[in-house]
């Protein structure tokens, strides 16, 4: 069977997220610590304790895909002392001022990848996880007018992809 093409309209982020999280910022060192706490002031952030270690176990991975309840995992094992309520928080005000991109797939599951420019995703559905497809390997048709008031902020295409019996 083919796979199933969703096209999600999602909420605008700043033009800036067309770069990759931590190298859209100019006052970066190498040092993840100093570039996390750079990357929050640089978005309006304060670099709070539990911001600062949740974004270095967020970006101090390269890009990725991770769920609420995945980072939640992580910082327990990082012994980072936080609710998954501050999870949920802290990665919501991420996507706002641009750092994440939030991904839905079924409605049911966010993902919050930590690359914010414009691009596109796979979902392995036998694995839960979903894999980057650049930009220009997606090509979206006319795309609906929408209503009065409003603009398209931004089309995601999720292809859902499963293993061939």
């Amino acid at each position: 069977m083919n796979p199933i093409r969703t096209m999600v309209v999602s909420s605008a982020i700043e033009a800036k997220a067309d770069l990759p999280a931590l190298s859209r910022h100019a006052d970066l060192n190498g040092c993840p610590w100093h570039d996390v706490k750079a990357m929050l002031r640089d978005v309006g952030l304060r670099p709070t304790r539990q911001r600062m270690a949740l974004g270095w176990i967020l970006f101090g991975k390269g890009d990725r895909h991770l769920t609420a309840e995945a980072l939640y995992e992580e910082a327990t094992r990082a012994k980072v002392p936080v609710s998954l309520a501050t999870i949920y928080n802290t990665l919501h005000q991420f996507t706002e001022v641009g750092l994440l991109r939030q991904v839905g797939v079924d409605g049911s599951k966010a993902y919050f990848d930590t690359n914010a420019s414009s691009h596109h995703h796979f979902f392995v559905e036998d694995a839960n996880e979903l894999v980057d497809i650049p930009d220009t390997d997606v090509v979206v048709g006319k795309t609906p007018l929408p209503p009065e008031g409003y603009e398209i902020a931004r089309v995601d295409v999720v292809v859902r992809l499963r293993r061939k019996s």
